[in-house]
């Protein structure tokens, strides 16, 4: 069989995968309809050329029925995700949610982007600030890009902050992804407040977000820097899995992950002379790393095993 005859079988197959992965995602025979029957409009779309980005290269259309669709059977079923407080994002307009970044590989902020679309009644998507390593990583950085995140900078936060979008910020960097298990849970600096900075220019509220369960996906017992070092990355995890048994150690352990979406922190008085005063936006950077502190302590009780139920 070959030529146009194989399209058919391919086509078959491509649904059935299909199938299967919304199965794994935990969604009900008529959920999992849907998301085959978007989906394949979907590609109907691409083929005639129907594709739509905006300035930073996010494609709406591929993050709701392709993106998103890919990691949902990972939040939903591997890592049996809760979220709380959703209530506290708004429905429309700019806001800067902040949180926690941990466990080694940051997938924490794509389950994030799950969390926000999935939760919330009006399907938000969430605007991704990353490092630069992401988008210079051959595909990956592509699929950031239409999945909706940018390199992380003050500028572009603003640009979507002012923008009324709804963006996502892990301010402790390398430093919080990178640390060793023994002080999971525990936050590192986060930078210079530049995302502070930006929420006051922008006037949006600041969504402080704890994430739990990321620390244990991926527990982190020794940084090989020698490796680090030739291949030049921020650190070379030693994992439980990684890298004695290959690619199969990157396969994340089924943690649970609890979600905990907290108060709007509004920022108050001129915009401008508030993301000048270094004072003021220390004050509130540190304000909000202490609330998310304390939410994840909050959580983890809440959650009790790292691998239960």
């Amino acid at each position: 069989m070959t030529g146009a005859a194989q399209i058919p079988a391919m086509v078959d197959l491509l649904v059935d995968g299909m199938y299967q992965l919304a199965r794994a995602g935990g969604m009900s025979a008529e959920e999992a309809d849907g998301v085959v029957s978007s989906t394949l409009a979907y590609a109907r779309r691409r083929l005639a050329g129907m594709a739509e980005v905006d300035e930073f290269g996010f494609d709406a259309d591929f993050t709701e029925h392709v993106y998103l669709t890919c990691l949902r059977p990972v939040f939903r079923t591997w890592f049996r995700t809760e979220v709380f407080g959703i209530e506290n994002v708004p429905a429309t307009g700019g806001a800067l949610i902040v949180a926690n970044h941990a466990g080694t590989i940051a997938i924490d902020a794509v389950m994030t982007q799950v969390a926000v679309h999935d939760a919330h009644p009006a399907r938000r998507f969430l605007r991704l600030l990353g490092a630069d390593l992401v988008f210079r990583t051959p595909f990956v950085g592509e699929v950031a890009r239409r999945g909706g995140a940018t390199v992380a900078g003050r500028e572009d936060a603003q640009r979507l902050l002012s923008a009324g979008e709804l963006v996502g910020v892990w301010p402790e960097g390398y430093k919080g992804v990178g640390k060793p298990f023994p002080e999971r849970y525990q936050l590192r600096r986060f930078g210079r407040g530049g995302f502070v900075a930006s929420a006051l220019r922008a006037q949006v509220p600041i969504i402080p977000c704890a994430i739990a369960g990321s620390e244990e996906a991926y527990p982190m017992l020794a940084d090989i820097e020698p490796l680090a070092r030739l291949f030049r990355l921020p650190y070379f995890p030693l994992t439980p899995f990684f890298p004695h048994f290959g690619l199969l150690g990157l396969v994340p352990l089924p943690s649970k992950w609890m979600f905990q979406f907290g108060e709007p922190i509004l920022p108050g008085g001129g915009p401008e002379t508030l993301a000048a005063d270094p004072v003021r936006v220390f004050e509130l950077t540190e304000h909000v790393r202490g609330v998310i502190q304390q939410q994840l302590y909050d959580l983890l009780d809440r959650r009790g095993p790292a691998f239960g139920p």
